[in-house]
């Protein structure tokens, strides 16, 4: 599914006038706020623009690493289970506003799912900017009341026998899914198994890309 695929029922009848008006007002505030930090030397406009610049150009490539070593590495899957941060620090990534971070692993009897209920909470340093689905209130909603049936529109059909679990995340806390190794993988490097792992899979929409 492409990032402005629509997967609501019926499409944003809102007024395309308003929307763009109520952009505009949020823009000035925030130029006005960055204005304000700017003068009083709490942030500089460089670094405002430097941390946009950033975060711009932030990939998935970070998540695929740590699940392509979790996967081939056991203990280093037990430290991330349990302790998360201390892979961000050994990785010099810090997320955005520091908060905590928790890895859910899928097994052959659980496949998680991720969803920001309220707005869009996303480990954006992990898995890259958020695709414009994750953000829409179409997803926010259908994905907690059916799950299943959004997922299987990203191409992926859970089997019955799988429970799915929801879990939505939040300012204080950013969740990444730690997918189930493909089959056939064996002989796979670190490198080519990061290469499977795509944005989708590590929130649990869908799985990784097949050798």
């Amino acid at each position: 599914m492409s990032d402005d695929q629509d997967i609501s029922v019926e499409r944003d009848q809102d007024d395309p006038h308003a929307a763009q008006n109520t952009l505009s007002r949020y823009a000035m505030r925030i130029e006005a706020l960055a204005e304000l930090l700017d003068e009083k030397d709490i942030v500089s406009a460089r670094e405002i623009e430097d941390s946009m610049h950033r975060m711009e150009r932030s990939t998935p490539s970070n998540g695929a690493a740590i699940v392509a070593r979790a996967w081939t590495d056991p203990a280093f899957k037990t430290q991330l289970m349990n302790d998360p941060q201390s892979v961000l620090d050994e990785m010099e990534i810090r997320l955005e506003h520091d908060p905590g971070l928790t890895i859910l692993e899928n097994t052959p009897d659980l496949h998680h799912v991720v969803v920001c209920t309220l707005c869009s909470c996303y480990p954006r340093r992990l898995l890259g900017r958020p695709p414009d689905w994750y953000k829409s209130l179409a997803y926010r909603k259908r994905v907690v009341v059916e799950p299943r049936n959004v997922i299987s529109e990203f191409g992926y059909d859970v089997p019955e026998a799988v429970e799915v679990r929801v879990v939505d995340s939040s300012a204080d806390m950013r969740y990444m899914v730690l997918p189930v190794r493909p089959d056939g993988t064996e002989d796979m490097t670190q490198e080519q198994l990061a290469n499977l792992v795509t944005r989708d899979s590590l929130i649990g929409v869908n799985i990784p890309d097949s050798p």
